[in-house]
């Protein structure tokens, strides 16, 4: 998947009925060869269930598997405000896309309230200890950590670079605490909140950013594209 030209890789997560449309539309990003030549696109999913078996209108990890999935997120901020999604329900998930060679891209992150009460820290890495829990340090180093404070999720706030680099870091010293130094320097961190184009050179900037989980921004073919320019190397 790693792109010899611009080291970037770039995965497209669209709604379940579209999954089949993105895997048709091919395997190179439009636009992205008048920068650095061809870029591998993988396609993802927004979301799984953990259980194989008869649960009407859910999509298990072998059905994506089936559909070409290398990536999955699972506890974003709107699947646990509105549908209960929990720290365990997404620990069961992780181990689900792993046992189908499916790459987690694993969301925590604050609220408001957290953080103007300082307790952001604590809470995040709360949060990734209990989804993590039971997980193998191979695993833990191939998986993908995606920082979203809640307050700068589609409300045009943004974490400021420095913020974000701050709960980043502290994200790959408990990886380097639970599994090991190898793990840490293997997992990617994703910072997600309103990243833009004007701001994605920032992040890309700090030293535990290695990449976004890109949402408004990622509908424009445009501003995806830009954004993807601000991580290569």
């Amino acid at each position: 998947m790693a792109n010899p030209d611009c080291g970037v890789d770039v995965a497209i997560c669209p709604p379940f009925t579209t999954i089949g449309t993105v895997q048709h539309a091919g395997s190179t990003l439009r636009g992205m060869h008048h920068y650095c030549g061809t870029l591998p696109l993988s396609c993802g999913a927004q979301d799984v269930h953990w259980k194989e078996g008869a649960f009407t209108g859910a999509i298990t990890a072998n059905m994506l598997k089936k559909a070409g999935c290398k990536f999955c997120i699972v506890g974003h901020s709107e699947r646990r405000e509105h549908f209960g999604e929990t720290d365990e329900t997404v620990n069961l998930k992780i181990k689900a896309l792993f046992e189908r060679d499916i790459v987690p891209i694993v969301c925590v992150g604050e609220g408001a309230l957290l953080r103007e009460r300082g307790r952001y820290l604590e809470f995040v890495i709360g949060q990734l200890e209990r989804a993590i829990s039971g997980l193998t340090a191979d695993q833990a180093a191939r998986m993908v950590i995606a920082y979203e404070p809640i307050w700068a999720i589609g409300t045009g706030q943004t974490a400021t670079p420095e913020q974000a680099e701050e709960v980043c870091a502290a994200i790959r010293a408990f990886i380097a605490e639970m599994f090991g130094a190898l793990a840490a320097s293997t997992v990617r961190i994703l910072y997600g909140g309103s990243m833009r184009p004007k701001n994605a050179a920032a992040f890309a900037a700090q030293p535990n950013i290695d990449g976004g989980l890109v949402g408004g921004a990622s509908l424009g073919a445009d501003t995806l594209v830009e954004i993807t320019k601000a991580f290569a190397t």
